[in-house]
C-alpha cells in the first residue's frame, strides 16, 4: 500500500498545481473522483490492463467513459498515465488529491461516532469545537453506534480520539492483563 501511494503522490501533486493554477481544484477532484470509480470496475479494470490495447486506445477508451467529465487537460493527464503504465493508480490520485484540495482550503473531514443521537446543537458546537482545536474548517459526519456504551470517538486521518467507555474499558482490561 506505501509503494501504490508512493508512487501516485507525484502524479496527484503535479495535477493539484494544474488544477490551482488554473483554479480548477473542484473540477480536477470531481473528474478525479470519477475516473478513479471506473477504474475499479472489473471488466475496464481488465481491458486496462490488457496488453493488446495501446496506451492512447486505453487513455481514449477512458475518457470516452467519462465523456462529461474528461476535459481536454484531463485526457492528456490520462494519455501519460497510459505511457507509464500508471492508470491503476488513478484511485490512489484521487485520493491524495482530495487530500491536498482539503489542506489547501484548510479543512479537515472528521466523523464522529456517538452512543447516543446528539442534538443539532450539540454537534454544531462539536464542530466549532474541533475547528478551532484543528484551525481548520471542519466537514463533520456523524453516526451512532450504541456499542460505545456511552461517550463519543472522533477519527480524522490518522488521529482517532476514543473518550468512549468501551474503549476506556478497554484500556482498563489491557492494564489489569498487564
Amino acid at each position: 500500500m506505501a509503494e501504490l501511494k508512493t508512487v501516485a503522490r507525484p502524479y496527484a501533486k503535479a495535477v493539484f498545481e494544474v488544477a490551482k493554477e488554473q483554479g480548477q481544484i473542484t473540477e480536477w477532484a470531481d473528474m478525479l473522483s470519477i475516473l478513479a470509480a471506473v477504474t475499479v470496475e472489473p471488466k475496464l479494470k481488465q481491458a486496462l490492463k490488457n496488453s493488446a490495447f495501446s496506451a492512447e486506445e486505453k487513455a481514449n477508451a477512458l475518457a470516452d467513459v467519462c465523456a462529461e467529465v474528461a476535459t481536454e487537460q484531463g485526457k492528456a493527464f490520462l494519455l501519460t498515465l497510459a505511457v507509464n503504465k500508471r492508470l491503476s493508480l488513478l484511485p490512489m490520485i484521487s485520493v491524495l488529491f482530495l487530500q491536498f484540495k482539503l489542506n489547501f482550503e484548510k479543512a479537515v473531514n472528521v466523523e464522529f461516532t456517538s452512543a447516543f443521537e446528539l442534538t443539532a446543537e450539540q454537534t454544531q458546537a462539536l464542530a466549532a469545537s474541533l475547528a478551532k482545536k484543528l484551525d481548520r474548517t471542519v466537514n463533520l459526519t456523524s453516526e451512532t453506534d450504541a456499542s460505545l456504551l456511552g461517550g463519543v470517538v472522533i477519527r480524522t486521518g490518522d488521529l482517532i480520539i476514543d473518550g468512549s467507555v468501551r474503549g476506556k474499558l478497554a484500556k482498563l482490561a489491557e492494564a489489569i492483563n498487564s
